[in-house]
């Protein structure tokens, strides 16, 4: 029992290793559904526009998902659908970016066209339903686009949390995009000081060493996975 007390305790000191890994991946997460699924909105309104055979540029929009909607106003939603859909495939960065640029061009819609409600210049048949919509979906994109990248306490393993280090140590792409790399990447630090400061195990500092004998941060980061790829096999 005494020897029990005294052994440590590995899941209580993991935890807040899981809980910024946890943090780090919703970002993932966050970024890449929610551009998904304002897309598969967008999408499904155009092409209910589609399918009514509205006019293009009529000022008196028909009535589709509960807003007013023409020909224009459905090829502008597949559009934009097809953009944030592509962006959540290219990465959550791109995502990210995408979604911030989108939520405010919405926002910017709703004050455009609610200075043109019932004119000739409403082109894009808006009715007040439809300035709202906007206000709501820039508003959501806004938020989800600035989800883990605007803020001043960024989970360490953020795709977000070292942009500049980043940028300065690599000339080319060598963001890491998945959990694992950012793991690697947190662990690549902590060898790397743990060396500096002569506190370093022997397998830290053989991986240090390796790392070494390359350059960019992309390669550095594979060759640190690599040891861990052999370790399973």
């Amino acid at each position: 029992m005494a020897l029990r007390l005294h052994l440590p305790h590995p899941t209580t000191r993991s935890a807040p290793a899981r809980e910024r890994r946890s943090l780090g991946a919703r970002v993932f997460v966050v970024q890449r559904s929610g551009a998904v699924l304002v897309a598969l909105f967008l999408l499904v309104f155009g092409l209910l526009g589609f399918a009514g055979g509205l006019d293009f540029f009529s000022t008196e929009g028909e009535r589709i998902l509960g807003m007013s909607s023409n020909g224009l106003l459905s090829l502008i939603s597949v559009v934009v659908a097809l953009v944030l859909l592509g962006a959540a495939a290219r990465g959550p960065r791109v995502a990210s970016t995408v979604m911030i640029v989108v939520g405010s061009l919405f926002l910017l819609s709703a004050l455009g066209n609610m200075a043109v409600l019932r004119t000739s210049l409403n082109i894009l048949a808006f009715e007040f339903s439809n300035v709202a919509f906007s206000v709501v979906v820039g508003l959501l994109l806004l938020m989800l686009g600035a989800y883990g990248r605007i803020s001043g306490h960024l989970p360490e393993d953020s795709p977000y949390a070292h942009p500049h280090a980043l940028a300065e140590t690599d000339g080319d792409d060598g963001f890491p995009s998945t959990p694992a790399e950012f793991a690697a990447e947190r662990a690549m630090r902590e060898a790397e000081v743990a060396v500096v400061q002569h506190v370093a195990s022997f397998d830290q500092r053989r991986r240090v060493a390796a790392m070494a004998q390359v350059t960019s941060r992309a390669d550095r980061r594979r060759v640190w996975m690599s040891f861990d790829e052999d370790a399973r096999r």
